[in-house]
């Protein structure tokens, strides 16, 4: 037998394995220092209580047998689907309920999404980009272009109309410059889509994030919804990062090759995918109630305000950045002329702080540096103290 050959063109090691390891060995050896991580990008703030309430509600539920729930609709049940296009509804955007798909997050959505294209596809993605989309490609075969962008751009890629792509992943906020698309800018991608036939796979995993007058949906687009396929997350949105669920919609007019991408979609959960679970199911659905909205706001307000320290002291500083605004992340250019492993290893050893290199998103966050607002106020407002010392 043979081995999927495909693996040996991923870097050896996947970029966060190698944050951990490198911070592991640093504590090992300093064990009289506190690290403060603001580097992955998980949520540190417990869940909603409404969520919670609800979710041991739907546990309990399944102890009797009057209300027992075994396998759920491969799509997911129809309320928390009616729950999710109410919830566009509230910004202003048109999605059924019969077009959603409850997953258990985004991630898994953006690796299994290729399973409906052909392996002779060419896929375009933003440089830098988060590493999934680039990795999940390689392990199916796929040729792979890049779209590069930099400070010129403010880390927001445009389409280039000499090359031509059929799969286009976008994410806006981005993961991981922080960067927002306004509506022009996703106007010009649509209209690329649609002149090549291309689909676009957009993850508005951070679209809670927005507080601007941004486009928080790519169906906000005219056009949109015979070229994309949106998927979302409740990770960060409602702190799911270890509940897991999110959701993908697929437009049921999005047509390629003669066939309706909805029902092959349809397909492949049916055989590749058993669903999430009646009470993670319920959590959700209370994730967009508006007694969820306004306390998942809260815990969104609260990371937001981490981001407006960690903005206020580059500020200071005089280093340039994206993000922070609308996104929970803050995207740096490394001082002194780093290279982002350089950078990584200094803030570690002189101040004890974790981020993570910028190149392990790709050529262009070479020389920049990415931090996250997850982490306590308390430990943002150290690990900002920290930095502010160790650059002044």
């Amino acid at each position: 037998m043979k081995t999927n050959s495909n693996f040996d063109l991923l870097v050896p090691n996947y970029l966060f394995a190698d944050v951990a390891k490198k911070t592991k060995e640093f504590e090992a050896a300093h064990p009289d220092k506190e690290v403060i991580r603001l580097g992955i990008g998980d949520v540190t703030l417990p869940l909603a209580p409404v969520v919670v309430d609800a979710m041991q509600k739907g546990s309990e539920e399944l102890r009797f047998q009057s209300s027992f729930k075994g396998y759920p609709d491969y799509e997911g049940y129809e309320f928390v689907r009616r729950s999710v296009s109410d919830y566009y509804q509230s910004f202003g955007v048109q999605v059924r309920a019969d077009e959603v798909f409850i997953s258990d997050g985004a991630k898994s959505d953006c690796g299994n999404i290729g399973d409906i294209f052909s392996q002779d596809n060419t896929v375009l993605i933003p440089d830098p980009v988060y590493p999934v989309y680039v990795d999940a490609n390689i392990m199916a075969g796929r040729k792979i272009i890049f779209a590069p962008s930099g400070r010129n751009e403010h880390f927001l890629a445009m389409p280039d109309r000499r090359v031509r792509a059929d799969i286009i992943y976008l994410c806006s906020p981005n993961n991981p410059t922080g960067a927002a698309y306004n509506h022009e800018q996703l106007k010009a991608w649509v209209d690329y889509a649609l002149e090549n036939d291309a689909v676009i796979l957009y993850d508005a995993a951070y679209e809670a994030f927005i507080r601007e007058e941004l486009p928080r949906s790519i169906y906000c687009i005219e056009g949109a919804r015979e070229c994309a396929i949106e998927l979302c997350s409740l990770s960060k949105t409602a702190g799911f990062t270890g509940v897991r669920c999110g959701y993908t919609v697929v437009p049921k007019e999005l047509i390629r090759d003669g066939k309706r991408l909805y029902d092959l979609w349809y397909r492949r959960q049916a055989t590749k995918f058993n669903g999430v679970s009646w009470a993670v199911q319920c959590a959700a659905a209370a994730v967009f109630s508006p007694e969820g909205q306004r306390q998942c706001r809260e815990n969104l307000d609260y990371y937001h305000d981490n981001a407006s320290l960690i903005s206020s002291v580059l500020d200071e500083l005089g280093i340039y950045y994206t993000g922070g605004k609308n996104s929970p992340y803050i995207w740096l250019q490394c001082p002194y002329n780093m290279s982002s492993w350089q950078f990584f290893d200094y803030l570690l050893d002189n101040a004890a702080v974790v981020g993570t290199p910028g190149e392990g998103f790709g050529d262009c966050g070479k020389g920049f540096f990415r931090l996250t607002s997850f982490n306590s106020h308390e430990k943002t407002a150290e690990a900002v103290e920290r930095i502010r010392q160790l650059l002044s």
